[in-house]
């Protein structure tokens, strides 16, 4: 017997969590929902991580965050969920960080992980007023 489990989250920029899992390594599928509610039809995506047992991972959108969504007993990726979840937080933060921080001017220097597992991003920006 099956049960999902349903994993809290804070991703709830598709872009990023798209680009996080691909510097992973993670292969990941869009999946268009769409949602008849009594006024409208809503529109958002999933994004499905294949499984070679069928039984495929999923982020899909709660109208709050990307939650992520498995049958625990069908976990085939190489590290058990609680880290897959670290990694992709620590990834998605980056990118994030990254992203937003062009939209203000910044340009990404370098990145580096540390041996602690925490990663430094350098960034910087010149001040154009003379």
């Amino acid at each position: 017997m099956s049960h999902f489990t349903h994993m809290k989250t804070h991703f709830q920029n598709l872009f990023y969590l798209k680009k996080a899992l691909n510097k992973l390594n993670i292969e990941v599928e869009e999946k268009e929902n769409v949602v008849n509610s009594s006024n409208s039809e809503l529109n958002n995506k999933s994004l499905i991580i294949p499984q070679s047992n069928g039984y495929n991972a999923e982020f899909a959108w709660n109208n709050q965050e990307y939650e992520l969504i498995v049958d625990i007993s069908f976990w085939e990726q190489p590290y058990p969920i609680e880290t897959f979840i670290d990694k992709v937080s620590q990834q998605y933060a980056n990118e994030v960080i990254i992203g937003e921080s062009q939209k203000i001017g910044f340009q990404h220097i370098k990145s580096k992980q540390n041996i602690d597992g925490s990663n430094t991003l350098v960034l910087e920006r010149w001040n154009n007023n003379k």
